[in-house]
């Protein structure tokens, strides 16, 4: 045992020995899966805390922090990873609204948390609980008292994650542009260029205004006849010493390059085969705005949503095994000059943090944010329409695919991974399915790059996810490649591919096969 871990594990002995501290754990466990963590590993699934000498008694085994859901059951220890979705419905009898705001930069966890907060009260959410997460985070609590038991319906207690996962979304999108201004004027470009190794023009975003996700650069290269005085434009042109002739056949000229310039496009609406299309104009503030300062999100993203039944988040004066610090709870008035000083578990004072939600107050942000949702996926629809002619892109059936025609980042991700596993599984299963694979081939391939992983995930996480993905109607494309936290932040390339997506370079592969 080293030293650092022989004096946090002093720390705990004492801390968790405090009658005050057992009791205010105990009181927030009351329905919720608990689970403690013992250093790098979590305790046994499913466990309850029913006494407060439970607490001192994991401690006592090497218990460093306690976990727990935010979904509400009738009976926690009933859970089993191989419950279905149904099965765990009927187990859940509520959820709380749980936000976790964690970004690297514990200043930029501070602006989200102030933002997120003067969202819920503008929305009527006057009653919230905020505590530190004991790192670099906040955690943001609403009652499930806030919100309607039924609402358009629908009993609430069957919509989870989706309506968490929805409201996150929502709220994050409220916020975004008062985040990246904020944030933007505490952080430099200079100084975050050694810190993330990232560049000016990557941590200064562009954002489509039709679609509201990140808008890509290009070059435009003009090139000029110097016989007839003909200007040609070429988009994302390769520049090669190789001359080109003038498009005029009269013409005996060759074209010289006149001038570059930069433009930006969507890759969510844009029909790249369309020179005409004017969202593909320079920069146009019509189509683009662009972030002023540094564009927050490239390097303090929130992690908003909980993506999975029964996730666990450190519980309230919990520890943090890796800083010794409490998560403790606080006002909203002390988070602009709170500090990790203030979590020190010799010096705390205990409060409440589940809040007394009533009278329904979280029912208009509930109701925004399903509006917010129906508008978001009104668009994503006609952009396809506009994309495919009424034609779907996963309409279009893939077949004869083999692990050769695989793209590299793919591959790479086949040998497994330390860290983003999650990530990579959401990637890995929505290619797999896109690229006409079986479900009984994708179930033993996911199984086999599981078994790579270090450490794998669980089986119950991997079988819930498999199962959520069949699930669904329509089939969910695999990430564009322009979505760093699933492919560059995984270490699956260096240098981003010239193609959009995977399967525009499996289509490629087969096209070529056929060619052949």
């Amino acid at each position: 045992m080293d030293s650092k871990e022989d004096r946090i594990r002093v720390i705990t002995q004492f801390y968790y020995s405090k009658p005050e501290v057992q009791k205010v754990i105990l009181d927030f466990a009351k329905d919720r899966e608990i689970v403690p963590r013992y250093f790098e590993d979590f305790g046994k699934r499913p466990d309850v805390l029913q006494y407060g000498s439970d607490v001192i008694g994991l401690v006592k085994k090497g218990a460093t922090s306690f976990h727990a859901s935010e979904e509400l059951w009738d009976d926690a220890l009933k859970l089993n990873s191989d419950l279905l979705r149904k099965e765990l419905d009927e187990l859940r009898k509520d959820w709380d609204l749980l936000i976790d705001i964690d970004s690297p930069f514990l200043d930029c966890s501070k602006i989200a948390a102030r933002l997120i907060l003067e969202a819920l009260e503008q929305h009527g959410v006057k009653n919230y609980g905020i505590k530190f997460s004991g790192s670099k985070g906040f955690h943001i609590i609403v009652s499930g008292k806030a919100f309607p038991k039924e609402y358009n319906g629908r009993d609430k207690k069957l919509m989870f994650p989706e309506w968490p996962r929805i409201i996150c979304s929502y709220l994050m999108d409220y916020i975004r542009r008062d985040y990246n201004k904020k944030a933007g004027e505490i952080m430099s470009l200079e100084s975050l260029e050694k810190r993330t190794n990232l560049t000016k023009e990557d941590l200064q975003g562009v954002r489509c205004r039709n679609c509201g996700k990140s808008a890509i650069k290009g070059e435009i290269v003009e090139f000029a006849c110097p016989v007839c005085n003909m200007i040609v434009e070429r988009k994302n042109v390769k520049i090669t010493k190789k001359r080109l002739k003038c498009l005029d056949n009269s013409c005996a000229g060759v074209l010289e390059i006149s001038g570059k310039k930069d433009y930006y496009f969507c890759e969510n609406c844009n029909d790249f085969e369309n020179e005409k299309n004017p969202m593909d104009s320079l920069k146009n503030p019509e189509f683009f705005e662009e972030t002023k300062g540094v564009s927050a999100e490239k390097v303090a993203s929130l992690d908003l949503v909980l993506v999975a039944s029964r996730h666990l988040f450190r519980m309230p004066y919990s520890l943090h095994e890796k800083t010794a610090l409490a998560s403790i709870v606080l006002e909203k008035k002390e988070i602009e000059n709170f500090t990790p000083q203030d979590a020190n578990p010799m010096n705390i004072k205990i409060r409440n943090f589940m809040p007394d939600n009533f009278g329904e107050e979280g029912r208009r942000l509930l109701s925004a944010a399903l509006d917010w949702q129906i508008e978001r996926d009104s668009k994503e629809k006609n952009i396809e329409e506009k994309k495919y002619g009424g034609r779907k892109f996963d309409d279009k059936e893939i077949k004869g695919v083999s692990d050769e025609m695989f793209p590299a980042p793919i591959k790479k991700l086949m040998e497994g991974l330390e860290d983003g596993r999650k990530r990579g599984l959401f990637v890995l299963l929505t290619f797999l399915r896109n690229a006409g694979f079986s479900p009984e081939e994708i179930n033993n391939r996911i199984r086999a790059w599981n078994e790579k992983n270090k450490p794998p995930l669980k089986e119950g996480y991997v079988r819930s996810q498999i199962e959520w993905n069949f699930k669904q109607n329509k089939k969910i494309l695999p990430p564009n490649y322009s979505n760093d936290s699933f492919y560059r932040d995984l270490g699956l390339f260096k240098e981003k591919p010239k193609t959009k997506n995977p399967l525009v370079d499996v289509k490629r592969a087969l096209w070529k096969g056929k060619g052949k």
